[in-house]
């Protein structure tokens, strides 16, 4: 498998989330209770939601992440050829993220999660 194939199974490997292409093109939209968490676009590489803005400006100015495009400052975009065990840390917290912030009916009506 490839880098995006990577992520995607990391994705696809948590309960609830769905894959679709909502602008068309061939992008890779992750969402647990119809909300985003992580996305692949045309271009090379995963955006993901952090906890606060705070921790993406520290992601952007330690390691290779960058503002993620057409999304809020809290999101950062990983490039294509991060560390595998790095993506997989981000995509888990960008889906915990999401997640807990659902309506509790919303969540209750989602697969068990460890996580919680």
């Amino acid at each position: 498998m490839g880098w995006r194939e990577d992520a995607n199974a990391i994705c696809a490997a948590l309960p609830g989330a769905t894959l679709s292409d909502p602008w068309g093109g061939g992008h890779d939209c992750w969402k647990v209770g119809g909300k985003m968490f992580a996305v692949q676009g045309v271009e090379p590489g995963c955006s993901v939601k952090c906890p606060d803005i705070e921790t993406a400006e520290m992601l952007r100015e330690t390691t290779a992440a960058i503002r993620a495009p057409y999304v809020h400052r809290s999101w950062v975009k990983l490039p294509e050829g991060s560390e595998m065990g790095e993506v997989a840390h981000r995509i888990h917290v960008s889906y915990s993220v999401i997640r807990r912030a659902l309506p509790r009916k919303t969540q209750a009506s989602l697969p068990e999660w460890e996580g919680r």
